[in-house]
């Protein structure tokens, strides 16, 4: 399947970008099927650190668009537009490393990508077809981001904390904040704003219909 539509979902960490975009392609799953729409993960894409201790790793700036292999997600999305199926990569929160496993994703109508620092990247913004910007206050976010990373991740209160003030709070200000400039909706109110979610789904049942 050629001619994909890439969707890129962005914004800050917490600010909902993921369940934007499962909420979307869920509901559209349950009304045309999985083989239309395709998800992608900016996440899946930080480098592999096999070669740095644990230690070290602690230490990377991974709100930093140089965390990423931006250049792996651009030639991904190429090649679903291509038609081609592609390997996305698997990343660990716990290890903060890559593991060997992949999760394929098969070319679709539809492919949506989701990720903190998607329009910051000018190869990445090339490739998407339309672009959106959750808008969530940054007090909102950390208060996600502590629960998510204590449930999920295994994170305690004083390393989110710490990660916080050192990485994620400037990371905002120097490069995700200025990137909404490049989106075409942005979403106040986080991943459940389903006006939102239905003007994005509207669109889409448009691209599927052609």
């Amino acid at each position: 399947m050629a001619n994909s539509t890439i969707i890129a979902i962005a914004g800050a960490s917490a600010s909902g970008k993921s369940l934007f975009a499962s909420t979307v392609y869920q509901e559209l799953v349950a009304e045309v099927g999985g083989d239309c729409i395709a998800v992608l993960a900016e996440d899946a894409y930080y480098r592999k650190q096999d070669h740095l201790t644990f230690e070290q790793r602690c230490l990377t700036n991974y709100d930093h668009p140089a965390a990423f292999e931006h250049g792996l997600l651009a030639e991904h999305i190429k090649q679903l537009k291509a038609g081609q199926t592609v390997q996305m990569p698997q990343y660990c929160y716990k290890t903060h490393t890559r593991i060997d496993d992949t999760i394929t994703i098969n070319p679709a109508k539809v492919v949506l990508v989701e990720g903190i620092l998607l329009l910051t990247d000018a190869h990445l913004r090339e490739q998407f077809d339309i672009s959106v910007f959750m808008d969530t206050p940054l007090d909102v976010c950390l208060l996600r981001r502590i629960r998510r990373d204590m449930e999920e991740r295994g994170r305690s209160l004083d390393s989110i904390t710490e990660q916080y003030k050192n990485y994620v709070r400037p990371a905002f200000f120097d490069f995700i904040a200025p990137s909404k400039q490049y989106a075409d909706l942005v979403v106040t109110r986080g991943g459940k704003n389903e006006i939102a979610i239905d003007i994005i789904k509207t669109k889409i049942r448009q691209l599927l219909a052609q």
